[in-house]
């Protein structure tokens, strides 16, 4: 597998980083990932690696305040002048550079908690930018944002408490110590956002839940939701499938639903990982013609 980087300068100013996976032979599809918060895209390259192996070219970002593109620790969380709405648009404006370098090639978003919640957003407006759609790890934002104080910072922390006790403040996102441990040590990872950018993101719920702006998604866009049953954003899927019930009513056609049992938020670093990523694989194929 190959790995290059791209970049590029938002209206607002803030430079954005990514990475493109390839192989030495052409591609069959584009797969571009928008990582979770309190994360950046190198952590998904073991999964980069599975898709690129399985003919697909991967695109990912890190998001403003994330990564690479926050330009230091002490930005972590801060999402800039455009706030998340500046996030939302960066997808759009990796989704050109994936199509301008793949003219005609099939292109699926996928999205990963935090990610899922800005995907939700996008195709709000931008449905016919893409041939298809992955929720990972996500929920009802307006849900959600009933239960949580946005006059606070996010503190992902605070999604530990069924857990409890529990070895480290993170075992809510895998059963698998070892992905665990990885996260804690990580120092880019762990962070929550600022306030103000908290309260975009949970405001954007009542976008999300408006069933005259769902109306606006392409019916004949497939869309993927997976989760894990114990995914404390998950509701026990309830809150997956309350998504999903969403776009149905909404006209979309394709909505796929999986909730994994006992597995936890980040399914694509969980114990039955080989499961998940060959389930995902298998619907990628399918949407994509592969």
């Amino acid at each position: 597998m190959e790995e290059t980087t791209f970049a590029f300068v938002t209206p607002d100013g803030v430079e954005v980083a990514g990475w493109r996976w390839d192989a030495d032979r052409p591609p069959r599809a584009v797969v571009q990932i928008a990582h979770g918060l309190g994360e950046h895209a190198l952590r998904y390259r073991p999964v980069a690696e599975e898709l690129v192996a399985h003919g697909y070219v991967v695109y990912a970002n890190d998001h403003r305040g994330h990564g690479r593109t926050a330009g230091g620790p002490e930005r972590y969380g801060q999402l800039g002048p455009a706030g998340w709405a500046g996030l939302v648009d960066d997808l759009a404006t990796v989704t050109a550079t994936a199509r301008r370098d793949h003219p005609g090639l099939p292109l699926v978003l996928v999205g990963h908690s935090m990610g899922s919640m800005a995907l939700q957003g996008y195709l709000l407006d931008r449905s016919a930018d893409i041939d298809a759609a992955v929720l990972s790890g996500t929920t009802a934002v307006d849900v959600v944002a009933a239960l949580i104080d946005t006059s606070q910072p996010a503190d992902l922390t605070m999604f530990n408490a069924a857990f409890e006790p529990a070895r480290t403040p993170f075992d809510w996102l895998s059963r698998d110590p070892a992905q665990v441990d990885a996260y804690v040590a990580d120092p880019a990872c762990g962070f929550g956002l600022e306030v103000s950018a908290n309260a975009e993101m949970l405001g954007a719920g009542t976008e999300l839940s408006d069933p005259a702006r769902l109306a606006a998604i392409r019916a004949t866009l497939p869309i993927y939701l997976f989760s894990g049953e114990a995914d404390p954003l998950a509701g026990g899927g309830a809150l997956v499938e309350m998504v999903a019930d969403r776009y149905r009513a909404a006209g979309v056609k394709d909505v796929t639903v999986k909730i994994y049992p006992g597995a936890r938020h980040e399914t694509l670093n969980e114990t039955n990982r080989d499961e998940v990523v060959a389930d995902l694989l298998a619907w990628l194929d399918r949407v994509t013609g592969g």
